[in-house]
């Protein structure tokens, strides 16, 4: 079972030893990572911005240092190389709460019930365009003053505070009102990721020859968009949308779908 759900274990493993790492390093000064999601200085001496973060301070007005122009630019060719979306699922704390919400709502049925999703995932990008221009006009990082990310992490590692509040409100919006309702239609953070996922190197591929439509990675999928080609054509998922969180590969009895490392030729070659 711990085999078949490898990425699953590893993600939340992850997701788990980061969030002890940041509370180590406010508890107890460890100096292997300390900081938060936002601002971060690992072993001491290399600087970790988020480029999003940075984006809405640098529209606000605010003068940027090179530290944190160096931590933009190690983060953004991180994820830009991986898979943009990759923080989504593999460091977002939000992860966890989404995927619980989704995962009672297949138990009990309650995607069966909901079969047209009543918003866009378009919604996000203009979600993404809007806090950049209220950072303009405001002066200040918009979506960072609000951002229900922040509040669970900050409250996971200095004291929870607003924290519980965001982590009940994502958790029954996304189980009662709307699937996957914010980290696939509203926030603006995931956005800005699946923009830096145009040219990244591993991607989700997907062998038509193995496929027998059960259609078991579509369900688990939270960007199920992204596998239009299940069934239809073997090629890799090379929208940046999708979040490498690999639920897709675990639940494939079939061995069609599998991470890859992305083949640029033979994509133009196609083209």
């Amino acid at each position: 079972m711990i085999r078949k759900y490898k990425y699953l274990v590893l993600r939340r493993s992850l997701q788990v030893s980061l969030m002890f790492l940041y509370f180590a390093g406010n508890a107890w000064g460890f100096t292997f990572l300390q900081g938060n999601l936002s601002s971060s200085l690992l072993l001491g001496f290399i600087p970790l911005s988020d480029p999003y973060a940075a984006l809405q301070m640098l529209v606000a007005g605010a003068v940027l240092s090179s530290d944190l122009l160096i931590g933009v630019l190690i983060i953004t060719l991180f994820y830009a190389s991986i898979g943009g979306r990759a923080f989504c699922s593999w460091v977002c704390p939000i992860n966890i709460i989404s995927d619980a919400s989704n995962y009672i709502r297949r138990k009990f049925g309650f995607n069966k019930i909901q079969k047209k999703q009543p918003a866009s995932r378009n919604l996000r990008y203009f979600v993404l365009f809007l806090s950049l221009i209220l950072s303009y006009f405001l002066g200040l990082s918009a979506f960072e003053f609000i951002s229900p990310i922040s509040m669970v992490h900050r409250g996971l590692v200095f004291g929870m505070g607003f924290g519980y509040g965001a982590i009940v409100i994502i958790f029954l919006f996304d189980l009662f009102v709307l699937k996957n309702g914010w980290c696939g239609h509203i926030c603006p953070l995931g956005a800005f990721y699946s923009l830096n996922a145009k040219f990244s190197l591993i991607k989700v591929d997907h062998d038509v020859q193995k496929c027998t439509a059960c259609m078991e990675c579509k369900e688990v999928c939270p960007e199920s968009q992204v596998l239009f080609m299940i069934n239809k054509e073997s090629k890799p998922v090379l929208s940046g949308e999708c979040t490498s969180c690999a639920r897709c590969i675990e639940v494939c009895n079939d061995d069609a779908l599998n991470f890859t490392i992305r083949n640029f030729k033979g994509e133009k070659n196609e083209t």
